[in-house]
C-alpha cells in the first residue's frame, strides 16, 4: 500500500468539501481575556476577540483562581507524579472532589483528566458493573458518551433527540428486569437546545432506569450555585451520575463525574481510563477546586453571563441572521455551506480582528454548517457593537448572499 497517497486521498478530500479544520495560532493574555495576540502565517501580529472560546464565564482569569494555581505550584512544583492508584492521589484531588460533590448534592466525586475521558471510561465500564445493562441513549450526545456506548460491548438504544415518547416506547419494548441506563444532556451545545430533564427522571423512575446526565455546557452557568440545570429545576437528587466538565464555566481543565459513594468506587476501581493515566497536576486540581468554590456565591457573573448572550441574540435575530435561540447562552448563526462558513470565518478574523471558528460536520449535520458565538459577560458592550457590525457587513455585502445563505 502507498500509505503517503492514501493520507493525501485523506487530507484531499477534507480540503475539497470545505471542511478542513485549520488552527490558528494565538495567545491569551493574562487579564485581557478575551483579546488575544494572532500570529499570522507570515509572523506578523495583531490584537483579536476571541468569540468562540468556551471560558464561558473567564475565570481561566480570575484572581482567586490564579492565586490558588500559584500557591500550589509554589508548594508541590509541576506534576502530579503518577495516576491516582500510585502517588497521584493529593491533598488538592480530595479538595476538589469534595468541592464537587457538594455541588451537586452527591456523596462523592471522581476527577478525570478530562470530560471526555470521563464519558468514555464511565460508560464503557457500567456494563460491567451491571451485567446485560441497555443504554438509551440521546441521538445528539457528545461524540465521548457514544464512543464509551459504543465500546462497552453492552446493548444500546439510540432515540430521537429530545422524544421521550420515543425513548418510552424503546423502554417499553425492553424486558422490564433488564438494567437500564439513559444517557443524555442537559444543554446541547450546537443548537444550544436543553434536555427535558424532569420528563426522562420520571420516565427512569417509572421502568427502573438509573439516569446519567452530561451538564459540561451548563455547571458553573446554571442553577442557583452552578450546579447546572438540574440544580436549577431541583432535580439533581433524582439523577444517578452527572458528568461535567472543569474546562468551560469554571476555566481550568479536567472533567468529573458526581454520585453514590459506591458508585464512584466502582468506576474508580473498575475503569482504565481512570486507573492508568496520570492524574491532574495539583496546580491545575488547585485552581478548579477555587473556581468552583467561587462560582457557587457569584450569581451576579452568571447573570450578566445571560444577558449578554441576550443581547447578542436580539440583536442578530434584529439584522435578519438565522440563529438558533433556545433559550441558553450558545448562539449559533447557521450559515448552511461549508466553504462559505469558512470564508465568513476567515473574513472575520483578517478583516476585523473577530475570531470565531466554523463548525462543519461530523460536529454538525451537513448542511447546517455554522458560527457558534459564545458570548461571556468580558465581552463588553463595545465588542459586541464590532462583532454585529462586521457580522452585517459580510452578510449585507459580501460575495455572498444573505437570502441564499438563509435557505
Amino acid at each position: 500500500m502507498d500509505y503517503n497517497n492514501a493520507l493525501d486521498h485523506a487530507l484531499n478530500s477534507l480540503h475539497q468539501e470545505g471542511r478542513y479544520r485549520t488552527f490558528i495560532d494565538i495567545e491569551r493574555r493574562k487579564g485581557q481575556f478575551p483579546h488575544a495576540t494572532w500570529t499570522r502565517p507570515d509572523g506578523s501580529q495583531t490584537q483579536i476577540a476571541v468569540w468562540c472560546g468556551n471560558d464561558y464565564l473567564g475565570m481561566g482569569q480570575h484572581p482567586a483562581v490564579l492565586g490558588a494555581m500559584h500557591e500550589a505550584l509554589d508548594a508541590t512544583g509541576a506534576g502530579s507524579g503518577g495516576t491516582r492508584n500510585i502517588s497521584g492521589t493529593t491533598v488538592y484531588h480530595k479538595r476538589l472532589e469534595a468541592e464537587l460533590a457538594d455541588l451537586h448534592g452527591k456523596e462523592a466525586a471522581l476527577v478525570f483528566t478530562s470530560a471526555y475521558i470521563a464519558n468514555d471510561a464511565t460508560l464503557s465500564t457500567l456494563p460491567r458493573l451491571f451485567p446485560g445493562l441497555i443504554i438509551y441513549s440521546d441521538e445528539l450526545n457528545h461524540a465521548s458518551m457514544i464512543e464509551g456506548i459504543r465500546r462497552n460491548g453492552g446493548a444500546k438504544r439510540v432515540f430521537k433527540h429530545n422524544d421521550l415518547e420515543d425513548l418510552r416506547a424503546k423502554l417499553a419494548a425492553d424486558d422490564p428486569k433488564a438494567p437500564k441506563l439513559i444517557a443524555f444532556e442537559s444543554v446541547y451545545s450546537m443548537d444550544g437546545d436543553f434536555g427535558p430533564i424532569a420528563g426522562i427522571v420520571a420516565l427512569a423512575q417509572e421502568f427502573g432506569a438509573l439516569t446519567y446526565l452530561d451538564e459540561v455546557h451548563a455547571v458553573g452557568m446554571y442553577g442557583p450555585r452552578g450546579g447546572g440545570v438540574a440544580e436549577k429545576l431541583g432535580l439533581s437528587v433524582q439523577i444517578d451520575i452527572i458528568n461535567g466538565t472543569l474546562g468551560k464555566a469554571y476555566g481550568v481543565m479536567g472533567g468529573y463525574i458526581a454520585a453514590s459513594a459506591k458508585m464512584c468506587d466502582a468506576v474508580r476501581s473498575y475503569a482504565p481510563g481512570f486507573i492508568f493515566t496520570t492524574s491532574l497536576p495539583p496546580v491545575v486540581a488547585a485552581g478548579a477546586a477555587a473556581s468552583v468554590k467561587h462560582l457557587k456565591t457569584d450569581q451576579a457573573l452568571r447573570d450578566l453571563h445571560q444577558e449578554r448572550a441576550a443581547v447578542l441574540k436580539l440583536r442578530l435575530k434584529g439584522m435578519g441572521l438565522p440563529i438558533i435561540d433556545h433559550g441558553s447562552h450558545i448562539v449559533p448563526v447557521i450559515v448552511g455551506d461549508p466553504v462559505h462558513t469558512k470564508k465568513i470565518s476567515d473574513m472575520l478574523l483578517q478583516d476585523h480582528g473577530i475570531y470565531v471558528q466554523p463548525i462543519n460536520f461530523p460536529t454538525v449535520p451537513r448542511g447546517t454548517e455554522r458560527l457558534r458565538f459564545t458570548p461571556s459577560p468580558v465581552h463588553d458592550p463595545k465588542m459586541m457593537d464590532a462583532l454585529v457590525h462586521a457580522m452585517d457587513h459580510l452578510w449585507s455585502h459580501c460575495a455572498l448572499n444573505r437570502a441564499e445563505l438563509a435557505g
